[in-house]
């Protein structure tokens, strides 16, 4: 499922147009980026926690030239951690 097919599904489950639930959506991308950009956490409690960690810095192969290393550095990266509630059910058989 995408963006538009995701507005779609709210639209139709909340009876509020496609046209603002899509606004509403990007609204809380933009939202939850920049509030996990700054270091902060945004947690939706039975969804899950979305968060900025550290990724420290390594030593991999290079895709390119096969048997030669390069350097990864550190860098910040997003997470997402489900909640339990969330892994419940996709846990249902």
């Amino acid at each position: 499922m995408n963006k538009a097919e995701l507005a779609a599904e709210i639209a139709a489950r909340t009876n509020n147009t496609k046209k603002a639930v899509e606004e509403t959506l990007a609204t809380l991308t933009d939202v939850i980026t920049e509030v996990v950009a700054k270091g902060d956490r945004v947690t939706l409690v039975g969804f899950g926690t979305f968060e900025r960690r550290k990724r420290n810095a390594r030593e991999t192969n290079n895709p390119q030239k096969p048997g030669e290393k390069i350097k990864v550095p550190a860098k910040m990266v997003p997470a997402f951690a489900p909640g339990k509630e969330f892994k419940e059910r996709v846990d249902r058989k």
